[in-house]
């Protein structure tokens, strides 16, 4: 398929850090953008409460970017049904990672793209099992990472290995954006310079533990139906 826009307008509406290096380590051409809008959570809809942001992020930016391909994304974690995004301040990053140890939890992203004017949602999805971790371990994560900007306060690709026994599923998911799914849309839409230019060691996290992707960590359009908010 011929793209009915340059490469140089691909646009990726986040703020995250993690998402602009899977993408540019994927060799693709893009300007960033920081959505401002209110973001929502529903605290008994993990899934809900991603796909809703990332919709929002998408109409604010194509509103201002009216014929732009557009890649906005939203993660929080579903732990025992309940929605778990960023902390809001240090000990509250202490207690998510506390509640997190030695349990499984799944990272749900909700990523929207779009060629054109209309955003197709997807929701992706890969479960993380944490290590029972004293207090002196999650004092030393949070030294090394900055816990606050990150969806349940730790970051896989960094230092994940002082929390994480194993994973199962995308781990660039894990980190915000996955590989698997956002690839093929670039290489669809012509927004790679190199369709195959090798993964770069920033986007291949290696884990011992980790498990083949499942081939249903990734949902088109609608989203599986969850509890209601």
């Amino acid at each position: 398929m011929t793209p009915s826009h340059p490469q140089a307008s691909l646009i990726l509406a986040s703020a995250s850090p993690r998402r602009r290096r899977i993408l540019a380590d994927l060799g693709a051409h893009f300007t960033v953008k920081i959505p401002d809008v209110t973001e929502v959570a529903f605290p008994n809809d993990p899934a809900g409460t991603a796909r809703e942001n990332a919709a929002r992020k998408h109409a604010w930016c194509r509103a201002r970017n009216p014929h732009a391909p557009i890649i906005t994304a939203d993660t929080v974690l579903d732990f025992d049904g309940r929605m778990l995004g960023k902390p809001d301040s240090l000990p509250a990053a202490k207690s998510m990672l506390r509640a997190l140890a030695g349990r499984t939890h799944t990272v749900c992203t909700a990523v929207a793209l779009a060629a054109t004017e209309i955003p197709v949602m997807h929701l992706c999805q890969s479960t993380v099992t944490f290590r029972e971790l004293t207090d002196a371990e999650i004092e030393n994560y949070v030294r090394l990472v900055n816990p606050l900007d990150k969806a349940g306060a730790y970051d896989i690709a960094d230092h994940g290995e002082l929390l994480i026994a194993s994973h199962n599923g995308s781990t660039t998911n894990i980190m915000g954006l996955s590989i698997e799914l956002v690839r093929p849309w670039l290489l669809a839409n012509a927004l790679l310079d190199t369709p195959n230019r090798p993964l770069k060691n920033s986007i291949r996290v290696s884990n011992s533990h980790a498990q083949p992707s499942d081939s249903r960590t990734c949902w088109d359009g609608p989203v599986p139906p969850g509890p209601s908010a």
